[in-house]
């Protein structure tokens, strides 16, 4: 066998990058079933880097392959984001305790504080989708303040069937006023050096996510598609 030539590689990467937005964005939405000759015609490539990005997808459980069917985009299950919660929220809030640890400065904290203002912002401009971005952001550097490589590694991997779940929900949440006060106590926490609770405050807004966001899954009924 031939090893993939670099062009086929990027056409691979390119195909994965807008599949992968496609099933974010709802474009394909959950449940919806694709022959990949139609996934290659919608991308405007060969079906080499269509199936290439589509076994990735399917080992990240974004989708299956079936024989002789194609292609289905898998729904969020409620099961999966408890389980995936219940990880995130350790890890999280141990990388919350750490960073807490770190006696970081206001320069430190500055993408943490504006990732909290911009939520703000979103929030008072009725923007979910814009607060969506900035609570991803505040996350991932809540994460890395932690300085702990391997809960780094284990969170991005996580990362992407959560932002699949929160944009499913988004707008049938109620308005995240409760979840922005959540990011200042934490923040602050950090700021303080208290790292009992930074960790505690952190712990008790992600399972009050976890809750809302599986509810909503259960209620409308969108894992069984």
């Amino acid at each position: 066998m031939t090893n993939p030539t670099p062009k086929s590689q990027s056409n691979a990467q390119r195909a994965l990058h807008a599949l992968r937005e496609m099933i974010f964005s709802g474009r394909l939405a959950a449940g919806s079933n694709h022959l990949e000759q139609e996934l290659a015609q919608l991308l405007e490539m060969s079906r080499t880097p269509v199936r290439e990005a589509v076994l990735t997808l399917e080992a990240q459980g974004l989708l299956e392959l079936r024989p002789r069917k194609g292609v289905r985009i898998l729904p969020v299950s409620p099961d999966d984001m408890r389980e995936i919660y219940d990880v995130l929220t350790e890890l999280e809030s141990l990388a919350a305790e750490q960073a807490a640890q770190k006696g970081y400065g206001a320069r430190d904290l500055a993408d943490l504080a504006r990732a909290i203002e911009d939520m703000e912002i979103a929030v008072a401009a009725d923007n979910l989708e814009q607060w969506s971005e900035a609570d991803d952001r505040f996350h991932g550097e809540l994460v890395r303040l932690g300085q702990n490589r391997r809960i780094e590694a284990i969170v991005m991997m996580m990362r992407d069937q959560v932002r699949r779940a929160r944009a499913t929900t988004l707008f049938m949440r109620p308005v995240p006023l409760k979840s922005n006060e959540a990011h200042r106590r934490v923040y602050q926490a950090i700021e303080q050096g208290d790292a009992a609770i930074a960790r505690a405050a952190h712990r008790a807004h992600r399972q009050q996510a976890r809750e809302m966001l599986v509810k909503l899954l259960e209620r409308h009924r969108l894992h069984a598609l």
